[in-house]
């Protein structure tokens, strides 16, 4: 397990954290998902500007009589082929084509969600690793003290210097320390995994990290955090595109209320012969406008005016959420920057306390409930500051992704 804590540590090689980001967005099924819904997207633009255009058509038949009192007994043919096209829908296809683009758009923000998301769960997953080492080291740091200060309790329970007592709260703090030692082993190897399964590596794969949890100061004061997230996030755009699409979708109820013109063009044969030997065409145009259709359209425009009002509330509440999230991350970053600077004070000052109430006790002057006390107290500051370094980073992490700072 020490090599394993130095070879993370090690800064010449090993998987640095824009590895990691770089390989869960290349491997991280979610940013595929989120490509697919773009190509689907994509495709919907292309069949809605479809239905603009003319379409043809080609048909034939066959017919067999025998002893009809209608139709001479034989087989005869018949072949055509049309020429549809709508001149003038209303605003419906155009509507149409409108919100598959505005859809189509949303999906596009939806791949820089994704990647942003996929960043922050990737740098989560990161420093989820170096923080797991970290205790790791604290912790065996405390076994390596205890063990030590035992084999001292011991020669002086043995001289007959002191009560049993003393021996047994020694050998209790040890076992203690030996057991949250094993927990930290054990979270250093599920934060392993977790890291492997977000970049989509095999779970059981030793990955060698080249970063440390350090402290690196952010400048920004959280107006100006807030303000470049209503201008960034990709949530808002797609707020927009949504409200766009339902607007767009009023449109297209409205326009049951207007006429629609068509033309068609169709040149057919028939015959006994196949394809037919006797020639037919017809061109037509025709105008069509529905003047009742017992409320049907205006129930239709009433519906989609309720559900552009909706996605108006849900912008406004989308941006309240927004500029939350901002202030939370931002608070927590700025709460864990405070943790950092009294935490290593207090770690500083617990190793020099537990370096005089040992001095003391081997001296004969202190007690072992110093010792142990002074232990237990720099192992929970070296805690604390690993903590406070974790949250600092993570908390900033989340706060760039509540941003919208791109990929």
């Amino acid at each position: 397990m020490l090599n394993s804590i130095i070879a993370f540590a090690d800064p010449a090689s090993g998987l640095s954290l824009d590895d990691s980001v770089a390989l869960a967005l290349k491997n991280n099924p979610t940013v595929n998902m989120a490509i697919d819904d773009q190509q689907r997207a994509d495709g919907a633009v292309a069949e809605a500007e479809a239905g603009k255009g003319p379409s043809l058509s080609l048909g034939t038949g066959v017919n067999r009589a025998q002893g009809s009192t209608q139709s001479l007994p034989g087989t005869s043919y018949n072949s055509s082929i049309k020429l549809n096209w709508t001149l003038y829908s209303g605003g419906r296809l155009e509507g149409l084509v409108d919100q598959a683009k505005l859809n189509a758009e949303i999906s596009d923000l939806g791949v820089d969600k994704a990647r942003e998301q996929v960043k922050l769960d990737a740098t989560s997953a990161y420093y989820g690793v170096l923080q797991a080492s970290d205790m790791v080291g604290v912790n065996k740091e405390a076994v390596e003290s205890l063990t030590q200060h035992l084999k001292t309790v011991k020669a002086q329970f043995d001289s007959g210097v002191i009560a049993k007592s003393d021996l047994l709260r020694s050998e209790v703090e040890l076992a203690n320390a030996q057991q949250n030692l094993t927990k930290a082993q054990n979270a250093f190897e599920i934060a392993k995994s977790n890291l492997n399964n977000v970049i989509g590596a095999p779970l059981d794969t030793e990955q060698i990290l080249n970063n440390q949890l350090s402290y690196t100061e952010f400048n920004s004061l959280i107006d100006d955090c807030i303000s470049y997230a209503m201008n960034n996030r990709p949530e808002i755009q797609q707020s927009k595109n949504s409200m766009a699409v339902a607007e767009k979708g009023v449109q297209i109820a409205e326009s049951g209320n207007r006429p629609t013109v068509t033309t068609g063009v169709t040149d057919g044969w028939s015959g006994d012969e196949f394809p037919g030997q006797t020639n037919n065409w017809s061109m037509n145009v025709m105008a069509n406008w529905n003047v009742f259709d017992s409320g049907l359209t205006n129930a239709r425009v009433n519906q989609n005016k309720a559900a552009s009002a909706k996605a108006k509330d849900q912008d406004t509440q989308l941006r309240g959420n927004i500029e939350l999230e901002v202030r939370q991350n931002y608070m927590s970053m700025r709460e864990a920057e405070k943790r950092l600077q009294t935490t290593q004070v207090a770690a500083d000052k617990a190793a020099e306390d537990l370096k005089i109430a040992k001095t003391k006790y081997y001296a004969g002057v202190g007690t072992n409930l110093d010792v142990i006390d002074a232990q237990l107290a720099l192992t929970q500051a070296k805690t604390n500051h690993t903590q406070a370094l974790y949250d600092y980073n993570v908390n900033m992490a989340k706060l760039e992704k509540s941003m919208g700072i791109k990929v």
